[in-house]
Protein backbone atom coordinates (compact mmCIF):
# COMPACT_ATOMS: atom_id res chain seq x y z
CA UNK A 1 0.00 0.00 0.00
CA UNK A 2 1.37 3.23 -1.21
CA UNK A 3 2.06 6.36 1.56
CA UNK A 4 1.39 9.56 1.46
CA UNK A 5 1.66 12.67 3.69
CA UNK A 6 -0.28 16.23 3.40
CA UNK A 7 0.30 19.06 4.99
CA UNK A 8 -2.38 21.23 4.64
CA UNK A 9 -5.14 18.37 4.54
CA UNK A 10 -7.56 20.43 6.26
CA UNK A 11 -7.78 22.82 3.17
CA UNK A 12 -10.20 22.42 0.28
CA UNK A 13 -7.19 20.89 -1.81
CA UNK A 14 -5.65 18.69 0.86
CA UNK A 15 -9.64 16.97 1.13
CA UNK A 16 -10.17 16.55 -2.75
CA UNK A 17 -6.34 15.13 -2.72
CA UNK A 18 -7.44 12.87 0.09
CA UNK A 19 -10.47 11.50 -1.16
CA UNK A 20 -8.42 10.49 -4.42
CA UNK A 21 -5.80 8.85 -2.96
CA UNK A 22 -8.11 6.64 -0.78
CA UNK A 23 -10.05 5.85 -3.95
CA UNK A 24 -7.05 5.19 -5.31
CA UNK A 25 -5.66 2.52 -2.19
CA UNK A 26 -3.39 5.09 -0.83
CA UNK A 27 -2.88 5.35 3.08
CA UNK A 28 -3.40 8.65 3.77
CA UNK A 29 -1.51 10.89 6.79
CA UNK A 30 -2.29 14.26 7.41
CA UNK A 31 -0.78 17.22 8.80
CA UNK A 32 -2.60 19.70 11.71
CA UNK A 33 -1.25 22.39 13.19
CA UNK A 34 -0.76 22.57 16.92
CA UNK A 35 -1.47 26.06 17.30
CA UNK A 36 -4.84 26.11 16.11
CA UNK A 37 -8.05 24.69 16.64
CA UNK A 38 -8.60 22.78 13.28
CA UNK A 39 -11.76 22.17 11.44
CA UNK A 40 -12.43 19.04 9.56
CA UNK A 41 -15.65 20.09 8.25
CA UNK A 42 -13.98 19.45 4.34
CA UNK A 43 -12.52 15.71 5.17
CA UNK A 44 -16.03 14.86 6.33
CA UNK A 45 -18.00 16.40 3.59
CA UNK A 46 -16.09 14.08 1.68
CA UNK A 47 -16.59 11.12 4.42
CA UNK A 48 -12.89 10.70 4.36
CA UNK A 49 -11.80 12.18 7.84
CA UNK A 50 -11.79 8.37 9.67
CA UNK A 51 -9.68 6.98 7.08
CA UNK A 52 -6.73 9.60 7.81
CA UNK A 53 -4.09 9.29 10.39
CA UNK A 54 -3.24 12.86 11.50
CA UNK A 55 -0.24 14.57 13.65
CA UNK A 56 0.71 17.26 14.90
CA UNK A 57 2.93 19.61 12.43
CA UNK A 58 4.60 22.79 12.35
CA UNK A 59 6.49 24.02 8.91
CA UNK A 60 8.63 26.32 11.33
CA UNK A 61 9.98 23.33 13.20
CA UNK A 62 12.58 21.15 11.72
CA UNK A 63 12.93 18.55 14.42
CA UNK A 64 8.84 17.95 14.01
CA UNK A 65 9.15 17.45 10.25
CA UNK A 66 11.75 15.07 10.56
CA UNK A 67 9.84 13.04 13.02
CA UNK A 68 6.88 12.72 11.05
CA UNK A 69 8.25 11.87 8.54
CA UNK A 70 10.34 9.51 9.87
CA UNK A 71 7.31 7.80 11.52
CA UNK A 72 4.93 8.08 8.23
CA UNK A 73 7.62 6.58 5.91
CA UNK A 74 5.82 8.15 3.07
CA UNK A 75 6.85 7.23 -0.37
CA UNK A 76 4.83 10.86 -1.28
CA UNK A 77 4.46 14.39 0.34
CA UNK A 78 2.27 16.54 -0.74
CA UNK A 79 3.27 20.25 0.28
CA UNK A 80 -0.28 21.85 0.51
CA UNK A 81 0.28 23.92 3.50
CA UNK A 82 1.19 27.54 3.47
CA UNK A 83 -0.07 31.49 4.23
CA UNK A 84 -2.63 31.03 1.15
CA UNK A 85 -4.74 34.45 1.37
CA UNK A 86 -2.87 36.97 -0.57
CA UNK A 87 -4.40 40.11 1.44
CA UNK A 88 -3.05 38.54 4.63
CA UNK A 89 0.72 38.55 3.62
CA UNK A 90 0.93 42.12 3.18
CA UNK A 91 0.17 42.19 6.71
CA UNK A 92 2.15 39.27 7.94
CA UNK A 93 4.92 39.27 5.21
CA UNK A 94 7.40 37.62 8.20
CA UNK A 95 5.32 34.74 8.98
CA UNK A 96 3.98 34.28 5.43
CA UNK A 97 7.40 34.21 4.42
CA UNK A 98 8.73 32.18 7.15
CA UNK A 99 5.86 29.34 6.20
CA UNK A 100 5.77 29.15 2.58
CA UNK A 101 9.44 29.50 1.73
CA UNK A 102 11.42 28.03 4.66
CA UNK A 103 8.63 25.32 5.59
CA UNK A 104 9.17 24.00 2.13
CA UNK A 105 12.54 24.01 2.41
CA UNK A 106 12.90 22.27 5.80
CA UNK A 107 10.19 19.60 3.93
CA UNK A 108 13.01 18.95 1.18
CA UNK A 109 16.61 18.98 3.67
CA UNK A 110 14.87 16.43 5.21
CA UNK A 111 13.70 14.34 2.77
CA UNK A 112 17.23 14.50 1.50
CA UNK A 113 18.37 13.70 4.79
CA UNK A 114 16.14 10.94 5.63
CA UNK A 115 14.98 9.40 2.34
CA UNK A 116 15.79 10.94 -1.01
CA UNK A 117 13.44 8.08 -2.83
CA UNK A 118 10.31 10.27 -1.30
CA UNK A 119 8.31 12.13 -4.34
CA UNK A 120 7.93 15.78 -3.25
CA UNK A 121 5.06 17.89 -4.70
CA UNK A 122 5.15 21.73 -3.83
CA UNK A 123 2.23 23.67 -4.38
CA UNK A 124 3.17 26.75 -6.68
CA UNK A 125 0.84 29.35 -7.97
CA UNK A 126 -0.09 32.01 -10.72
CA UNK A 127 0.40 34.43 -8.03
CA UNK A 128 4.20 33.86 -8.84
CA UNK A 129 3.33 35.85 -12.28
CA UNK A 130 1.87 38.59 -10.81
CA UNK A 131 2.47 42.14 -13.06
CA UNK A 132 2.54 39.69 -15.94
CA UNK A 133 5.02 39.48 -18.56
CA UNK A 134 3.44 37.46 -21.35
CA UNK A 135 -0.69 36.27 -21.86
CA UNK A 136 -1.31 34.09 -21.72
CA UNK A 137 1.66 32.35 -19.18
CA UNK A 138 3.64 29.47 -19.52
CA UNK A 139 6.30 27.45 -17.33
CA UNK A 140 9.00 29.51 -19.36
CA UNK A 141 6.95 33.28 -18.25
CA UNK A 142 9.12 35.14 -16.03
CA UNK A 143 7.94 35.71 -12.46
CA UNK A 144 6.79 39.25 -11.69
CA UNK A 145 4.90 38.98 -7.48
CA UNK A 146 3.40 41.55 -6.78
CA UNK A 147 2.44 40.13 -2.89
CA UNK A 148 4.43 39.19 -0.43
CA UNK A 149 2.59 35.75 -0.91
CA UNK A 150 4.08 35.65 -4.75
CA UNK A 151 7.69 36.34 -3.92
CA UNK A 152 7.63 33.64 -0.62
CA UNK A 153 6.14 31.16 -3.62
CA UNK A 154 8.76 31.87 -5.89
CA UNK A 155 11.39 31.08 -3.32
CA UNK A 156 9.56 27.75 -2.62
CA UNK A 157 9.23 26.86 -6.38
CA UNK A 158 12.94 27.42 -6.70
CA UNK A 159 14.43 25.71 -3.79
CA UNK A 160 12.35 22.51 -5.30
CA UNK A 161 14.19 23.12 -8.49
CA UNK A 162 17.31 23.62 -6.41
CA UNK A 163 16.92 20.25 -4.56
CA UNK A 164 15.69 18.20 -7.75
CA UNK A 165 18.72 19.54 -9.48
CA UNK A 166 21.56 19.28 -6.77
CA UNK A 167 19.73 16.04 -4.86
CA UNK A 168 18.54 13.76 -7.54
CA UNK A 169 15.20 14.04 -5.73
CA UNK A 170 11.68 13.82 -7.18
CA UNK A 171 10.41 17.19 -7.06
CA UNK A 172 7.82 18.76 -8.89
CA UNK A 173 5.83 21.85 -8.89
CA UNK A 174 2.44 22.80 -9.88
CA UNK A 175 1.61 26.20 -10.77
CA UNK A 176 -1.48 25.98 -10.11
CA UNK A 177 -3.89 28.90 -11.38
CA UNK A 178 -6.90 29.93 -9.30
CA UNK A 179 -8.95 26.87 -8.35
CA UNK A 180 -12.45 26.47 -6.02
CA UNK A 181 -14.73 24.60 -4.39
CA UNK A 182 -17.62 24.28 -2.38
CA UNK A 183 -14.70 23.84 0.29
CA UNK A 184 -13.33 27.29 -0.78
CA UNK A 185 -12.47 29.19 2.50
CA UNK A 186 -14.71 31.90 3.37
CA UNK A 187 -12.12 34.76 2.98
CA UNK A 188 -11.58 34.16 -1.03
CA UNK A 189 -13.83 36.19 -3.36
CA UNK A 190 -15.23 33.46 -4.69
CA UNK A 191 -16.70 31.64 -2.03
CA UNK A 192 -17.35 35.37 -0.28
CA UNK A 193 -19.58 35.66 -3.70
CA UNK A 194 -20.94 32.63 -3.89
CA UNK A 195 -22.23 32.57 -0.23
CA UNK A 196 -22.75 35.99 0.07
CA UNK A 197 -25.34 35.87 -2.75
CA UNK A 198 -26.46 32.91 -1.74
CA UNK A 199 -27.72 33.92 1.76
CA UNK A 200 -29.57 37.48 0.38
CA UNK A 201 -31.66 35.11 -1.89
CA UNK A 202 -32.84 33.80 0.67
CA UNK A 203 -33.46 36.74 2.91
CA UNK A 204 -30.39 38.27 4.68
CA UNK A 205 -30.37 41.69 4.21
CA UNK A 206 -26.36 42.22 4.25
CA UNK A 207 -24.81 43.86 1.19
CA UNK A 208 -21.73 41.82 -0.93
CA UNK A 209 -18.83 43.90 -0.74
CA UNK A 210 -15.56 43.28 -3.35
CA UNK A 211 -12.41 45.10 -4.28
CA UNK A 212 -11.51 44.87 -7.95
CA UNK A 213 -14.02 43.47 -9.85
CA UNK A 214 -12.03 44.16 -13.17
CA UNK A 215 -9.26 42.02 -11.83
CA UNK A 216 -9.38 38.47 -14.27
CA UNK A 217 -8.83 35.38 -13.15
CA UNK A 218 -8.46 31.65 -14.67
CA UNK A 219 -10.56 29.91 -12.15
CA UNK A 220 -10.82 25.91 -12.03
CA UNK A 221 -12.15 23.43 -10.13
CA UNK A 222 -10.15 22.25 -7.10
CA UNK A 223 -11.04 18.39 -7.62
CA UNK A 224 -10.07 18.70 -11.18
CA UNK A 225 -6.75 19.95 -10.53
CA UNK A 226 -6.18 17.25 -7.84
CA UNK A 227 -5.68 14.88 -10.00
CA UNK A 228 -2.66 17.17 -11.95
CA UNK A 229 -0.73 17.00 -8.78
CA UNK A 230 -0.91 13.19 -8.11
CA UNK A 231 -0.37 12.81 -12.09
CA UNK A 232 3.14 14.74 -11.59
CA UNK A 233 4.54 11.93 -8.64
CA UNK A 234 3.48 8.98 -11.03
CA UNK A 235 6.39 10.72 -13.54
CA UNK A 236 9.55 9.05 -14.41
CA UNK A 237 10.89 12.08 -14.34
CA UNK A 238 10.26 15.19 -12.17
CA UNK A 239 8.98 18.78 -13.78
CA UNK A 240 7.04 21.64 -13.38
CA UNK A 241 3.42 22.08 -15.01
CA UNK A 242 1.48 24.97 -15.00
CA UNK A 243 -2.40 24.25 -14.27
CA UNK A 244 -5.15 25.87 -15.85
CA UNK A 245 -8.25 26.17 -18.05
CA UNK A 246 -6.73 28.83 -20.69
CA UNK A 247 -9.83 31.04 -19.97
CA UNK A 248 -10.04 34.30 -18.46
CA UNK A 249 -12.90 35.67 -16.47
CA UNK A 250 -13.19 38.89 -14.86
CA UNK A 251 -14.54 39.35 -10.81
CA UNK A 252 -17.56 41.11 -12.54
CA UNK A 253 -18.21 38.20 -14.76
CA UNK A 254 -18.35 35.81 -11.67
CA UNK A 255 -21.04 38.04 -9.70
CA UNK A 256 -23.07 38.17 -13.10
CA UNK A 257 -22.70 33.92 -13.35
CA UNK A 258 -23.80 33.93 -9.64
CA UNK A 259 -26.79 36.08 -9.75
CA UNK A 260 -28.12 34.00 -12.72
CA UNK A 261 -27.91 30.88 -11.61
CA UNK A 262 -29.55 32.44 -8.15
CA UNK A 263 -32.36 34.14 -10.50
CA UNK A 264 -31.91 37.32 -9.49
CA UNK A 265 -33.72 40.20 -11.48
CA UNK A 266 -30.83 42.48 -11.25
CA UNK A 267 -29.03 45.62 -13.21
CA UNK A 268 -25.59 47.24 -12.73
CA UNK A 269 -25.73 51.16 -11.89
CA UNK A 270 -23.18 54.15 -11.22
CA UNK A 271 -19.60 53.90 -12.88
CA UNK A 272 -16.22 53.61 -11.31
CA UNK A 273 -15.81 53.03 -7.40
CA UNK A 274 -19.71 54.10 -7.35
CA UNK A 275 -20.56 51.13 -9.54
CA UNK A 276 -23.35 48.63 -7.79
CA UNK A 277 -25.73 45.74 -8.48
CA UNK A 278 -29.51 46.60 -7.60
CA UNK A 279 -32.24 44.19 -7.09
CA UNK A 280 -34.60 45.04 -9.56
CA UNK A 281 -37.73 43.90 -7.37
CA UNK A 282 -36.88 46.47 -4.29
CA UNK A 283 -34.19 48.63 -5.56
CA UNK A 284 -31.93 47.73 -2.63
CA UNK A 285 -27.94 47.26 -3.50
CA UNK A 286 -27.19 43.58 -3.57
CA UNK A 287 -23.12 45.00 -4.20
CA UNK A 288 -21.01 47.25 -4.21
CA UNK A 289 -17.51 48.13 -4.41
CA UNK A 290 -15.43 49.04 -1.25
CA UNK A 291 -11.72 50.30 -1.25
CA UNK A 292 -11.27 48.28 1.55
CA UNK A 293 -10.73 44.93 -0.47
CA UNK A 294 -8.19 46.09 -3.20
CA UNK A 295 -4.88 45.29 -2.70
CA UNK A 296 -1.98 47.31 -2.27
CA UNK A 297 -0.74 46.41 -5.45
CA UNK A 298 -3.20 44.49 -8.35
CA UNK A 299 -2.73 41.55 -10.25
CA UNK A 300 -5.13 42.68 -13.29
CA UNK A 301 -4.53 39.20 -15.71
CA UNK A 302 -3.81 36.20 -15.21
CA UNK A 303 -4.56 33.40 -17.66
CA UNK A 304 -2.33 30.15 -17.74
CA UNK A 305 -1.14 27.96 -20.84
CA UNK A 306 -1.83 24.29 -19.54
CA UNK A 307 -0.70 23.14 -23.27
CA UNK A 308 2.44 20.93 -21.23
CA UNK A 309 0.11 19.44 -18.37
CA UNK A 310 -2.45 17.95 -21.57
CA UNK A 311 0.70 17.24 -23.29
CA UNK A 312 3.08 15.11 -21.18
CA UNK A 313 0.49 14.34 -18.18
CA UNK A 314 -2.52 14.02 -20.35
CA UNK A 315 -5.01 16.08 -18.18
CA UNK A 316 -7.16 18.88 -18.89
CA UNK A 317 -9.68 20.52 -17.04
CA UNK A 318 -13.56 18.74 -16.82
CA UNK A 319 -15.65 21.73 -15.33
CA UNK A 320 -16.33 25.08 -16.69
CA UNK A 321 -16.85 28.34 -14.80
CA UNK A 322 -20.84 28.22 -15.10
CA UNK A 323 -20.55 24.26 -13.69
CA UNK A 324 -18.55 25.52 -11.08
CA UNK A 325 -20.25 28.26 -9.53
CA UNK A 326 -23.23 25.67 -9.55
CA UNK A 327 -21.03 23.28 -7.69
CA UNK A 328 -20.49 26.19 -5.17
CA UNK A 329 -24.15 27.98 -5.06
CA UNK A 330 -25.52 24.55 -4.42
CA UNK A 331 -23.75 23.51 -1.60
CA UNK A 332 -24.57 27.40 0.20
CA UNK A 333 -27.97 26.82 -0.29
CA UNK A 334 -27.61 23.21 1.32
CA UNK A 335 -25.52 24.82 4.05
CA UNK A 336 -28.65 27.29 4.49
CA UNK A 337 -31.20 24.60 4.10
CA UNK A 338 -30.06 22.60 6.86
CA UNK A 339 -28.57 25.24 9.17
Amino acid sequence: MKRALITGITGQDGAYLSKLLIDKGYKVFGTVRRSTSEKFVNLKYLNVYNKIKFYDFDLLELSNIQNVIKETKPHEIYNLAAQSFVPTSFQVPIVTTDINSLGTLRILDSINSINKKIKFYQASTSEMFGKVAQIPQSENTPFYPRSPYGVSKIFSHWITINYRESYNIHASSGILFNHESPLRGSEFVTKKITSTLTRIKYGSKETLRVGNINAKRDWGFAGDYVYAMWLMLQKKNPDDFVISTGKTHSVRQFIDLTLSYLKFDYKWVGKGMNERVVNKEDGKTIMKIDKEFFRPAEVDLLIGNPSKAKRQLKWKPKTSLKQLVKLMVDYDENQIKNA
